[in-house]
């Protein structure tokens, strides 16, 4: 019996040590979609919004006009990438998103690349720091799969003071390969991810009014690496 208690007592205090070092609300890219038993799973980052003129944004004209541009700026607690530090990567703006409404109603904006954003490997969550200033409009991420399709994830409601972190879950394809989220295929397995297309806000037809602002930072992924490390060197190329 006493045994058995020292046992649990040491996953009890394992488990609430781990998740301490988990950011609140972030989910465990570990336990999302485990296909196999070897995963790497490692944090890369897919933009930091530092390129003026890369991102634009977009709304219906008959709904109001949008623009984009960036910011000098930085999420106050915001903590570097590990295998980033010392390479000296910029990270000195931030992108900002004015919508001015014509009307009220069930308005939605866009912000986008000026081109799809690959992500290497497979992708369990995508995260981004946003200030949303306390809007009860709702951020969804767009993305391609594999086959070129597009889906929608949402990143939850805009409803909360400065800067936030927030996430997307991807979920994993279902065994067939052909159906869901596809991001690789069995017979070709150096292509493979997801892209993001860009950003949709739906707004609140209550708070649609005015001139509304948002701001993005810091653009990550949380993704299984385990096939980029392992390829096989030898492998032919295909695409020829």
């Amino acid at each position: 019996m006493k045994k058995f208690l020292i046992v649990t007592l040491i996953l009890i205090i394992g488990s609430f040590l781990y998740a301490q070092d988990r950011e609140i609300g972030a989910p465990d890219a570990t336990r999302l979609g485990i296909e196999t038993a070897q995963q790497v799973i490692r944090e890369v980052s897919v933009d930091k919004f530092e390129h003026d003129g890369f991102w634009m944004s977009r709304i219906s004209p008959d709904d109001g006009f949008a623009t984009s541009r960036l910011f000098r700026g930085s999420p106050a607690g915001k903590q570097p990438i590990p295998e980033e530090e010392g390479l000296d990567i910029p990270d000195d703006y931030v992108l900002g998103t004015r919508v001015d409404f014509l009307r009220r109603g069930h308005h939605s904006f866009f912000v986008f690349p000026l081109r799809p954003i690959p992500i290497e490997g497979i992708v369990k969550t995508v995260s981004m720091w946003v200030a949303g200033r306390n809007f009860n409009h709702e951020l969804f991420i767009l993305i391609q799969d594999f086959f070129g399709r597009q889906y929608e994830f949402s990143m939850g409601r805009l409803n909360f003071q400065g800067w936030q972190r927030v996430w997307a879950v991807i979920p994993p394809a279902p065994e067939d390969g052909l159906s869901g989220v596809v991001q690789r295929s069995r017979h070709h397995l150096d292509h493979f991810g997801i892209k993001v297309i860009g950003f949709r806000i739906d707004v609140d037809p209550l708070e649609a009014r005015g001139s509304y602002y948002i701001y993005f930072d810091d653009l990550r992924a949380e993704t299984d690496l385990f096939t980029e490390y392992h390829r096989d060197p030898d492998d032919m190329v295909d695409g020829w």
